[in-house]
């Protein structure tokens, strides 16, 4: 692979104007394409925003407050994958609330990946990783509110390296106490489903 196609893609970190939200969010910048950049910076704030009305904000924006950050969780070999995390509190409620979003983007195209996107089209994605997840609860001893249904097609996810860590909402699947569910599974346990055109394909040595 080219020494440019797997440089990282430049990102900086700008507040998102409103009042009583404290949130600080991604910008993309040095692409080439400025079309495929605004694609990527467009859907990041799309989601911010859709994140602040998960929160009821807009219902409530005197009484509401929402503080927010991003992580980058990869940025290699031109795929950008990275979280969004929202804390809600509105006033006189029992307590806060908190969401995230996980993003995963070919910086190369704009193109945004949802879960089923990373695999073969027809592989038994959905059960192969909800079999790995499975084991790793019962590994790790994980208390389960209503047992383990399997994963949604569309599960949350990002990409960290070598790993696809899929996870769950507060409360999806366990007690607050755990906070966000994550389950990292490496790309080798997947190669035989994995759609080698797609991020997590990129992430394989032989790519």
């Amino acid at each position: 692979m080219p020494i440019e196609e797997q440089l990282p893609v430049q990102v900086s970190t700008v507040p998102f104007k409103a009042p009583n939200v404290f949130i600080y969010y991604p910008v993309i910048q040095g692409l080439q394409n400025k079309t495929d950049q605004h694609k990527i910076n467009d859907n990041i704030l799309t989601n911010v925003q859709l994140l602040i009305k998960k929160q009821d904000y807009y219902d409530h924006p005197r009484e509401t407050e929402v503080t927010g950050y991003y992580e980058l969780k990869n940025n290699q070999r031109r795929i950008l994958s990275l979280t969004l995390t929202n804390f809600a509190y509105t006033q006189h409620a029992a307590h806060g609330m908190t969401y995230m979003k996980g993003l995963t983007f070919d910086v190369n195209s704009g193109k945004s990946y949802t879960l089923k996107d990373l695999f073969k089209p027809g592989s038994p994605y959905v059960q192969t990783i909800s079999k790995i997840i499975d084991l790793q609860i019962k590994r790790r001893d994980i208390t389960l509110l209503n047992g383990f249904p399997g994963i949604k097609p569309n599960q949350d996810f990002y990409i960290a390296d070598k790993c696809l860590v899929v996870f769950f909402q507060l409360y999806e699947i366990t007690a607050y106490v755990y906070g966000f569910p994550m389950f990292p599974i490496s790309v080798y346990e997947l190669q035989d489903i994995i759609n080698e055109d797609g991020p997590l394909g990129k992430m394989l040595p032989s790519n």
